[in-house]
């Protein structure tokens, strides 16, 4: 007989007991193994105590926030993944906590679904470099032949320059930074453009096309950038850390 594997043990952290209680319960039906806090402090004696396979952290909470949990255990060399919670309109406060070292943010309110399949997305990429930094925190990342700078926000291919618009420098690095995920359009919109800029999903369509042309990527036999047919799009190539 097939022996079962180890259930991933997630730490959930809120400060809002009803959100623990109902998403404890729904990732235990997702085959999750859960321990929880309800707040910053209490994450860390966690983290510590049970060395979790990665936190599911809030980021506004008492005593103190998910951003400085995520400071304190990258100023520690923990590299446990973090995927944060936050409110949809604090894009700059997400950006922020990645450059610290989280491995991905949610907007609440969302969908618990969607919240299971970013976990697994996470733990699916750190398992391959499981004591290396985020790649969310380099600042140069490579697949094949390109190059991100994400400080200068310029793209190398074999070495040479890539003219991209600042948007498709941007949505390129979404995707490098979330290889092998399927991302709807209505996900890489919120991302990329935000939930004040007005745009329909076309825009995306557009941004990936400038993309494929300027990285002679096929569409009909991708190597980089992959339509998943009802969904949206994949980056199908391998991503380091330059």
């Amino acid at each position: 007989m097939e022996q079962s594997q180890t259930p991933s043990r997630i730490l959930l952290v809120d400060d809002e007991k009803a959100i623990i209680d109902n998403l404890a319960s729904f990732l235990e039906r997702a085959g999750f193994a859960i321990a929880v806090a309800l707040d910053g402090e209490a994450a860390l004696d966690q983290v510590a105590r049970l060395t979790p396979d990665l936190l599911v952290l809030d980021v506004l909470m008492p005593k103190m926030n998910g951003r400085e949990v995520v400071r304190r255990l990258r100023q520690q060399d923990n590299w446990t993944p973090i995927i944060l919670l936050t409110r949809v309109g604090q894009s700059t406060e997400r950006a922020m906590a990645l450059e610290e070292g989280a491995d991905d943010y949610l907007n609440k309110p969302f969908d618990p679904y969607e919240l299971v399949a970013r976990i697994r997305a996470v733990l699916r990429r750190r398992a391959e470099a499981p004591r290396q930094m985020p790649l969310a925190m380099a600042t140069r990342v490579r697949a094949g032949d390109i190059v991100l700078d994400r400080t200068a926000r310029r793209v190398e291919q074999v070495g040479k320059p890539v003219e991209l618009t600042a948007r498709a420098v941007a949505l390129l690095e979404y995707l490098l930074l979330h290889a092998q995920e399927v991302l709807t359009r209505e996900r890489l919109l919120d991302a990329v453009w935000g939930w004040d800029y007005p745009v329909a999903t076309r825009a995306v369509d557009a941004r990936v096309a400038e993309l494929r042309r300027a990285l002679g990527d096929d569409p009909d036999a991708p190597r980089l950038i992959e339509t998943v047919v009802g969904q949206g799009y994949r980056f199908v190539a391998t991503v380091e850390i330059a």
